[in-house]
């Protein structure tokens, strides 16, 4: 049993949202939360890119959830209910719901990210952050929420400002963004555009150039100081998230929708799960905890991922007929992100089909510059992949393996 008199110490690797998410439960606690981020800055990886925390797999509220594990979201969370989808052919579609089909958020070391936000909430709970300090070694245990180890998917783009109206836009097109998607969102003067590649990394710039001409001929789109932007993500459902008293929360534990990416919400609630397991001195019970909360989301979208990989053109086009006529659209993924018996037995041949790429191949050819490769050759990169397999080996000897 725990003992009430100690006041528990957690090392935490990480400053996104996952990590400061633990943070912040280990401190309202009334325990000591120690990150360790490598980066000078939180929001180290992005540069005011505009991104969604998804509001559909569950009935209750993102923010409502948020705010039960003592996230306050403020104001950095923007609700979006309506947007256009477009097909390969060009043709719109608009989508609405009558409750946010999800939240805005900016995210970078910029004033009004999510990642300022968050670390302002930290701050001001008795968190201790350590900036430019990576942390190759947990010998006494903790989390491990470093961000991806891998790259199942990239997104290449820009971040710039507008004076467009704001709005938000997606298409489903393989000559865009293969077996992905391309996305513009403009919020506040602010802009992102970015296509989201699932295949063919490597001609990441021909995908990009295609994505930005469409945008400009379908919705007059118009830069200013565009700055470019590549990322990488990953995208797994382990058997376990756990090496002995080492917890991997976030996308370091593979936690994102495989369908279309969306990861926050989902850190955010994995790494507060993995704060309450260590403060319990229990962290065999994560694994349950993630299991019962996320684990049939993980699943479902794994499935949704490999029907949609089959898709093609022609079945994309069907899919965006198929939501215009819904009246809400949130209603009608939340019923496609939902369990069920069919996709519980399904499960089995999307794992066996879509395998995640923990360990990027890398280029064939030595002086490619392309996000895949910087992804992979990058000290990041190195760093992500090497430092939890030193922390498997110490889980592994902490648990007596």
């Amino acid at each position: 049993m725990p003992d009430p008199g100690r006041r528990h110490v957690v090392q935490i690797v990480g400053a996104g949202p996952a990590g400061l998410a633990a943070a912040l439960t280990v401190a309202r606690a009334g325990g000591q939360a120690i990150v360790h981020e490598q980066r000078p800055e939180v929001g180290g990886r992005f540069h005011g890119d505009l991104q969604g925390v998804e509001n559909w797999t569950t009935s209750t509220d993102a923010l409502e959830e948020l705010a039960a594990i003592g996230i306050d979201p403020n104001s950095a969370l923007h609700p979006v209910r309506e947007g256009a989808f477009f097909d390969p052919e060009g043709r719109e579609y608009r989508y609405s719901s009558s409750k946010p089909l999800f939240y805005l958020v900016e995210r970078g070391a910029g004033p009004g990210t999510l990642d300022q936000s968050l670390k302002r909430q930290a701050l001001a709970a008795g968190v201790e952050i350590r900036f430019c300090e990576p942390c190759p070694r947990l010998p006494e245990g903790g989390i491990v929420a470093g961000g991806p180890r891998g790259a199942d998917t990239i997104a290449v783009g820009y971040t710039f400002d507008t004076r467009s109206a704001d709005g938000a836009y997606g298409v489903l097109s393989d000559v865009l963004a293969p077996k992905g998607y391309a996305y513009l969102l403009i919020s506040g003067g602010r802009g992102t555009v970015a296509a989201c590649l699932f295949e063919d990394f490597h001609s990441e710039k021909i995908y990009l150039e295609r994505t930005v001409e469409f945008f400009k001929k379908r919705v007059g789109l118009a830069m200013r100081e565009p700055v470019r932007f590549g990322g990488a993500g990953n995208m797994l459902v382990p058997k376990t998230a756990r090496h002995g008293d080492i917890l991997f929360a976030g996308e370091a534990a593979g936690f994102q929708d495989a369908l279309w990416g969306f990861g926050i919400r989902i850190g955010m609630l994995s790494g507060h799960l993995a704060a309450r397991a260590l403060l319990a001195l229990s962290p065999e019970s994560y694994d349950r905890a993630w299991k019962t909360r996320l684990g049939g989301l993980l699943r479902t979208s794994l499935v949704n991922r490999y029907w949609f990989a089959k898709m093609g053109d022609d079945g994309y086009a069907k899919l965006m007929r198929s939501i215009a006529r819904v009246r809400d659209t949130r209603d009608w993924l939340f019923r496609h992100y939902s369990p069920s018996a069919v996709k519980r037995l399904l499960f089995p041949l999307a794992r066996a089909a879509v395998r995640s790429r923990r360990k990027p191949p890398g280029c064939r050819v030595a002086s490619c510059d392309c996000t895949w490769c910087r992804w992979t050759h990058s000290g990041r990169a190195a760093q992500a992949d090497a430092r939890p397999q030193a922390l498997m080996a110490l889980g592994r000897r902490s648990a007596g393996g």
